[in-house]
């Protein structure tokens, strides 16, 4: 085995943009610590992660404590969480319009019955995932082939398995007391009136192709 070496991807915006497309969800000091202090402890822990296990003996591994089992642990979680914060930084920029996602929006309406029933769906997704955690809209691969709202405690509890996360809105309070304080609704209104509806039904054209 070698250790896989993870790169914290590119905002499709500089830090200075997100400082203004960004300005009616979260602050302009969130943007910056939020991608490059939070985001990139994420990708930084996954990769001293990879090294470790090269070290840890899996012969030790038990149900109760040992040094394999717990990295493998916050393996996932770092995983998680840097594959969700990709996500969360790609869908935002936009000014909300799903008209210009063509095919997504075709299939929100045909699997939750009109944007405005997904778009209720899914606030109340995000307000009842925990202090620490995501809403989602994912596309269920392997289970109905349908979209589906999910809300996940953390990074990972409440997953699905196959489940392609199309749109990732973080609701861990560091991710909008800034600006908002416990408002969590008012920023996840601000969080869909700022998706960009483009990008997001790129992503999910490459996956419905595989």
């Amino acid at each position: 085995m070698k250790a896989t070496e993870f790169t914290l991807k590119k905002r499709p915006y500089s830090d200075e943009e997100a400082k203004t497309l960004l300005s009616k969800v979260v602050d302009a000091e969130t943007t910056d610590w939020h991608y490059n202090t939070h985001h990139k402890g994420y990708v930084d822990k996954l990769n001293e992660i990879e090294k470790a296990l090269l070290e840890a003996d899996p012969a030790k591994a038990n149900g109760n404590y040992s040094q394999f089992g717990e990295l493998k642990r916050r393996w996932t979680w770092n995983h998680s969480g840097t594959i969700l914060h990709d996500v969360y930084w790609d869908n935002l920029g936009g000014d909300g319009d799903p008209a210009i996602g063509g095919d997504i929006k075709a299939q929100i309406d045909r699997d939750f019955g009109s944007f405005g029933e997904w778009k209720t769906d899914f606030k109340a997704t995000s307000l009842a995932a925990k202090l620490s955690g995501w809403g989602l809209l994912v596309f269920d691969t392997l289970g109905s082939g349908q979209l589906k709202n999910v809300l996940v405690d953390e990074h990972h509890y409440g997953a699905v398995w196959g489940a392609i996360p199309l749109v990732a809105c973080d609701v861990f309070e560091h991710a909008y007391y800034h600006k908002d304080g416990p408002k969590r609704a008012a920023y996840i209104d601000n969080f869909i009136n700022n998706l960009h509806w483009g990008r997001i039904n790129e992503r999910f054209l490459k996956y419905l192709a595989r």
